[in-house]
């Protein structure tokens, strides 16, 4: 047991177990960091990162067997032949949908973290006493000021590009220097200032460098480029990803025990000392099963993984899985919605284009039912904002006068504009993951049933979504206006799925306490997607990376105490 034996044991290493990791081997833990896919090293493993859009053999584009065999990766819009693998393949994991839901996965150190769209907003208090005002979920334990400070270090840590904009409803953080929004942008941000006080346009904070720190140079990161192709894996670390930044931290302190090929089975619960003690582990290459002990575990697998791995975590103490003495496990799964889109075309401003690009587009924060409720839906959306000079091709005769004709194609004076919303979900006991009885995965483990559905409140706000935008644009002056509700995208496409797992103040009705810790098992912590009580309108992303390092550095202080 000697070798197996770890102070702390991190299962995934993605950007929440990637920070659970570095917090422990920086304040000299020895560390087990799990992942069950293979290792991606920084650098060295990011294969098209410098390939042409001419040097793929499809252009870039997914064969018919990629999409035949992956219905569900496929439907992702950052799976292409640049990047299909670094996502998991259909028949890696199968898993049983009760209702249509596009399960995205990206098995490998650093997982999602390499093809994450980077985007990083803060919570206000808004988000976490929705709650308890509307009465959908159960009262989150923690406020703003409980991260406030988390949220600092990590963006400081991360390099996050923004302004800073002094909304109550997105609170400002530790900015960069932005890129600058586009003409039209700027256009759009008047015309919404002008006709709507309470609705703001702004540049959409991001996991990017735009000055150089000491601390990036520590890190041996640089500017970044805006290549636009940050799903490939930067060489530069331009933006942020665990493979990058949080792994090799982890690394050089020398206590970092990183073990790729390793899906975890099950959580193991001693009765006698009535704690966790250690994980099951089988290698997804020989099929062998190893057991490594530690004195605290960091469970990061991503939300329904982490689900999967407590519900499997059964022994005479929790029949049902571990932590689970209220039968809540796996129940009130939520997620974003991002059904609803619009576009149109912008007549003005002929005589501006764009010069190079920026990573990131608009946003407008949620404006609705944020003071008080004043919609038929709780809660609401935001939405981002882009606008683009159009291009018109020339593709009039053969050959040399093809050719001619394509390179002398210039943009035709018109933009086009288009929206996005993301909307929160309502956490429902109906939404939920369990095991199934009968059917196994490759490495023996219960497949994951998943019945998680849009309900009538997310129809309500994407008819509103789409009636304000629709306001918005005609009074922008935008012509042409093309509205979408993609009714066929299903639940999980949008990569946010939370919950199952949720923190609250009270066990009957909760999992997690206010430090994330189960409440019936204080030496195991939920900080990735599964904690949460509900999902807000932003990118959760820096959501989970303050919470993993608040409760990271409360369980290093509870160790040093002798207290787990």
């Amino acid at each position: 047991m000697n070798k197996n034996n770890f102070d702390a044991i991190v299962i995934g290493s993605g950007m929440t177990g990637g920070w659970a990791a570095k917090e422990f081997c920086e304040q000299g833990f020895k560390t087990l960091l799990l992942e069950r896919g293979r290792n991606v090293k920084h650098l060295t493993d990011y294969p098209t990162a410098n390939t042409k859009p001419w040097e793929f053999n499809h252009r870039g584009r997914l064969t018919y067997i990629d999409k035949k065999e992956n219905p569900i990766a496929s439907s992702c819009y950052a799976f292409y032949e640049g990047t299909k693998h670094f996502f998991s393949k259909d028949a890696e994991q199968p898993y049983i949908q009760k209702k249509p839901f596009d399960w995205i996965r990206g098995y490998q150190v650093g997982g999602k973290s390499i093809m994450w769209a980077r985007q990083v907003q803060r919570w206000s208090d808004f988000d976490f006493e929705g709650p308890k005002r509307d009465g959908f979920a159960v009262d989150w334990p923690i406020r703003y000021k409980d991260l406030e400070k988390w949220y600092s270090y990590v963006e400081k840590f991360v390099g996050v590009s923004g302004n800073l904009d002094g909304l109550d409803t997105l609170p400002d953080g530790e900015f960069l220097k932005p890129w600058e929004s586009n003409v039209v942008e700027d256009h759009f941000k008047s015309s919404v200032k002008k006709n709507y006080p309470d609705r703001h346009v702004i540049y959409s904070r991001c996991a990017h460098i735009t000055e150089n720190k000491p601390i990036f140079a520590k890190q041996g990161r640089v500017l970044c480029a805006s290549r636009r192709i940050c799903e490939r894996g930067c060489p530069l670390g331009g933006y942020f990803s665990a493979n990058s930044t949080l792994i090799p931290w982890a690394n050089k302190t020398g206590n970092l025990n990183l073990k790729p090929h390793s899906v975890v089975h099950s959580i193991i619960f001693d009765e006698k000392k009535n704690k966790a003690i250690g994980v099951r582990v089988i290698d997804s290459i020989s099929k062998k099963t190893t057991e490594y002990y530690s004195k605290v575990i960091f469970l990061n697998a991503a939300a329904l993984n982490s689900n999967l791995i407590l519900l499997n975590s059964k022994s005479k103490r929790f029949p049902d899985g571990l932590g689970n003495d209220n039968g809540l496990l796996g129940k009130y799964i939520a997620f974003h919605n991002y059904r609803a889109t619009i576009s149109a075309i912008h007549e003005g401003h002929k005589n501006f284009t764009t010069e190079g690009a920026k990573p990131t587009p608009s946003y407008i924060p949620r404006f609705r039912n944020v003071y008080k409720q004043e919609t038929d839906f709780l809660r609401g959306y935001a939405a981002g904002f882009g606008a683009g000079r159009m291009r018109a091709l020339n593709t009039d005769g053969f050959g040399d006068e093809l050719m001619t004709n394509v390179l002398n194609t210039k943009e035709n004076g018109l933009w086009s504009v288009n929206s996005h919303m993301m909307g929160e979900t309502i956490p429902k006991k109906s939404n939920y993951v369990s095991l199934d009885n009968e059917k196994i995965d490759q490495w023996g483990i219960p497949q994951l049933i998943i019945n998680v559905d849009y309900d009538n409140n997310d129809d309500k706000m994407v008819e509103d979504y789409l009636d304000q935008f629709s306001e918005m644009f005609t009074k922008a002056g935008f012509k042409n206006i093309k509205t979408r509700d993609n009714s066929k995208r299903k639940p999980g496409n949008d990569i946010h799925e939370m919950g199952g797992v949720r923190m609250g103040n009270d066990p009957k009705s909760s999992l997690l306490n206010k430090w994330n810790q189960l409440h019936s098992c204080k030496n195991v912590f939920v900080t990735d997607g599964a904690c949460m009580t509900s999902t807000s309108t932003q990118n959760p992303s820096l959501t989970f990376m303050a919470i993993t390092a608040r409760a990271a550095n409360y369980a290093i202080n509870e160790l040093k105490k002798n207290n787990l």
